[in-house]
């Protein structure tokens, strides 16, 4: 059975077919075999977070009532997608931060010191030189190999 994953997985609840036909079925007319269809890209997954059925009704809304009836769907559901709670993780000196605004003076002298490598330093030296001649070129330059 089929968990679904609302906000947190605290929260998670057994999927019910029924309920998400009938969801859909305020849009257009949906019969469960068509639901169940429409999320078989989802067969191996035991928990799902509710935009994954989000966006398998929209799909499946937008090829049996066109895009209309599938954008209503989205937008009634839209509140599950929290684009904007998303904060961007980096590490930084062993800790995984998104800002630096909580750290104390010598944690950010620490961060400021560190070494900060390129992408560069991923690149092969053939691929490399040919960057650095076309910046040459760019600035009018000569580069000597």
């Amino acid at each position: 059975m089929k968990n679904i994953i609302y906000r947190n997985p605290s929260d998670a609840e057994n999927f019910d077919i029924k309920r998400f036909t009938k969801s859909l079925a305020k849009y257009a007319k949906i019969s469960e075999k068509e639901a169940k269809e429409a999320l078989t890209d989802f067969d191996h997954y035991d928990t799902l977070h509710v935009s994954c059925l989000v966006e398998a009704g929209t799909k499946l809304l937008a090829q049996k009532a066109g895009q209309e009836a599938a954008e209503d769907y989205f937008n009634a559901h839209a509140e599950y997608f929290d684009e904007g709670k998303f904060e961007r993780l980096r590490r930084i000196t062993g800790y995984l931060v998104g800002t630096l605004d909580r750290w104390n003076d010598a944690k950010k002298a620490e961060e400021h010191a560190r070494v900060k490598h390129s992408v560069n330093s991923c690149v092969d030296d053939a691929t490399r030189l040919v960057a650095l001649e076309t910046q040459a070129m760019a600035h009018n330059i000569a580069y000597a190999r």
